[in-house]
């Protein structure tokens, strides 16, 4: 049995790939701005900067991976996306928070893309 982190991995690197596949281009990887947290991945998308949130999960025994994305965890999303932003000196570009969820279940992944999953006044 895998244990979280390896999984996790495992799943940003899925993530990663399908985001490349789709034309993104990837600016980091487990971003951490100070004690804020991590974004997962930060990415270009034609004119927006999208900040990640990457969820895998072996089973659905602890529910369906979105259902991890709290309140809390969008407003430590937000406070490390503003931070990224404003050290590149990008506070005008638009963005958005996407979340890519991926079930590894019998071996095969399951890749689901929210797209906009929450907004700063979400």
């Amino acid at each position: 049995m895998k244990d979280r982190q390896s999984v996790a991995r495992e799943g940003e690197a899925l993530a990663t790939r399908y985001l490349i596949d789709a034309g993104w281009q990837i600016l980091e990887r487990n971003y951490h701005y100070g004690r804020a947290g991590e974004i997962d991945i930060i990415a270009r998308d034609d004119e927006y900067i999208v900040f990640v949130e990457v969820k895998t999960r072996r089973s659905r025994s602890c529910g369906a991976p979105e259902y991890a994305i709290t309140r809390a965890k969008q407003q430590q999303l937000l406070r490390i996306a503003r931070g990224w932003l404003w050290l590149q000196g990008c506070n005008e570009t638009p963005c958005r928070f996407d979340v890519i969820t991926i079930s590894i279940m019998f071996g095969r992944p399951e890749i689901h893309h929210i797209r906009n999953a929450f907004t700063s006044t979400s």
